[in-house]
């Protein structure tokens, strides 16, 4: 029997190609893989609205149209697009203090808050940007992170207990409240959203593909139905397309530039992380200029549509790689899907907000690790402060925490500065040659120690008939700590004794050259 190759028609041209054949399973694994997920992100789209503010339905709108756009541009043919709970949280520290959630205003200002942050995404891909998130120290994100998970699960007790909202006193203040009235908790509510949490934790367990959280959508529904529930349930879901509009509140962008650009690298610093992640698995090239373009688009599709910020989920694209996906057309495949849904979308309206609550529990309990928190002293104890300091903030400032990562962000550089101004200077006398080694980096804040440094040994040794300036430990050096050093060598020849330079290294070559104007071979 011959191959696919092989076989030819009367013209004599291969009827079924191995390119044609593999074209085909590729598409027919994204099309499992993209219905997979749109198991996974009904549910959770929904879920992450409600942690914004936002009517759910809003959830999908930036589930559907948006994973379109994204997969127009994407590098990594895994990662999947949507709603997610970080950025549902930050969304909703930039709005409460705006609008009520839930309000008209509020869901224009959410919608308005994705369209910035995609214009972000897409001017940091213009100018080929897409780095800039590797510049965020690990324990900042380790606290900020932290921190927020800490809040989403606290957001979740109202809905866990079938109460209301979160009040004035804001997310710690409204639990505290919640835990010291436990005649009003709503039993049921909790039991619901325990088993919620069981059944899509022990899914996973069960198999990788089952859709844990859609089973207990499913049930929660049901049981809403007939079992009589009498806790806060989804409400009227619109059974319509995304709508589109451009009537927007214009008037709070300077509110939201600040709020939106936080989001935009924030966010997508744990998109860099899965898409570099499935890259190093797979030994493949991907682009961050790239995903920040499909980030970008998404987000401005999801802003025009009515949706909500958007970002790469690790738990859907995951289960999109674990599905078979083999190129970036799943997770468009998967917004179309939800957007066949929506005008069914109705069905959920009896859906308890109890089981949206253990959908999120389950989804981001994982992020809080007290392990690596409590290691991260015994590892640096400096940065351990960075992170406890910005975890900490993040409770204190809930919800504006995107104040909490800039505040964290600037002590990570401070005690940055801090520790490269203590550039290291060893000193020893070979007879009556004074030796002088620079250590470390030599820029505006390290230079004058130098100096002082130099002067300070010539006071001791007065006998010095000769000074030598060793730069092999030199690491860097700016425009500033080549002019302390020429004027370090200018002094000690107007003081009679001949001072040179020796092993300077090829990084600091061309800036010494130019500031001494001598070549090289003057150097020793």
């Amino acid at each position: 029997m011959s191959s696919p190759v092989a076989r030819r028609s009367r013209a004599g041209n291969p009827v079924v190609g191995a390119e044609a054949w593999g074209e085909r399973q590729r598409s027919s694994r994204d099309l499992v893989a993209g219905l997979s997920v749109a198991l996974l992100i009904i549910p959770q789209s929904m879920a992450y609205a409600e942690l914004a503010g936002l009517p759910s339905v809003h959830g999908l709108y930036a589930s559907a149209l948006p994973l379109l756009a994204a997969g127009l541009f994407a590098s990594c043919p895994y990662l999947q697009t949507g709603p997610v709970a970080l950025t549902a949280l930050l969304t909703h520290g930039a709005l409460v203090t705006i609008a009520t959630p839930g309000s008209r205003e509020y869901v224009g200002a959410a919608a308005l808050l994705a369209l910035i942050v995609g214009v972000t995404r897409l001017a940091i891909a213009a100018v080929r940007a897409g780095k800039v998130t590797y510049l965020m120290s690990q324990p900042v994100v380790r606290g900020f992170t932290s921190g927020a998970a800490i809040l989403i699960l606290l957001s979740q007790f109202p809905s866990t207990l079938g109460m209301a909202g979160v009040g004035e006193a804001g997310l710690v203040g409204n639990t505290i409240r919640i835990l010291g009235s436990p005649g009003s908790w709503n039993l049921v509510a909790f039991a619901l959203t325990v088993l919620t949490v069981a059944i899509t934790l022990l899914a996973r367990r069960v198999h990788p593909l089952f859709p844990g959280a859609l089973v207990a959508v499913l049930g929660g529904v049901v049981y809403s139905v007939f079992g009589g529930y009498q806790g806060p349930v989804v409400g009227d879901i619109p059974g319509a397309l995304p709508p589109l509009s451009l009537a927007l509140p214009w008037g709070l962008v300077p509110a939201l530039v600040v709020p939106g650009v936080v989001i935009a690298l924030v966010g997508f610093a744990e998109t860099t992380a899965i898409a570099r992640g499935f890259a190093t698995m797979d030994r493949a090239r991907w682009s961050p200029d790239r995903e920040f373009l499909a980030q970008g688009a998404a987000n401005v599709v999801s802003g025009v549509f009515g949706g909500m910020p958007a970002d790469g989920s690790l738990s859907r694209s995951s289960l999109n790689h674990l599905s078979g996906a083999g190129t970036r057309w799943s997770g468009a495949i998967t917004g179309l899907a939800v957007l066949v849904f929506l005008p069914f979308a109705g069905v959920l309206s009896a859906l308890p907000k109890a089981v949206l609550a253990g959908i999120v529990i389950a989804a981001v309990g994982g992020l809080v690790k007290p392990r690596i928190l409590i290691n991260v002293w015994t590892l640096s104890r400096i940065q351990a402060l960075v992170v406890w300091f910005t975890l900490v903030l993040c409770l204190l400032l809930a919800p504006r925490i995107e104040q909490a990562l800039l505040l964290g962000i600037l002590l990570s550089l401070a005690i940055h500065v801090w520790r490269e101004r203590r550039a290291g200077f060893d000193s020893w006398m070979e007879g009556d040659v004074l030796h002088l080694e620079v250590q470390g980096i030599l820029w505006f804040a390290s230079a004058p120690r130098l100096e002082e440094a130099l002067m300070s040994r010539l006071t001791e040794a007065r006998d010095v008939s000769e000074v030598v300036i060793h730069l092999e430990g030199l690491g860097r050096i700016d425009l500033t700590g080549a002019l302390v050093l020429k004027r370090a060598v200018e002094e000690t020849r107007a003081m009679g004794i001949p001072s040179s330079l020796t092993g300077v290294p090829p990084q600091a070559r061309e800036v010494i050259d130019n500031i001494f104007g001598m070549p090289p071979a003057t150097y020793l």
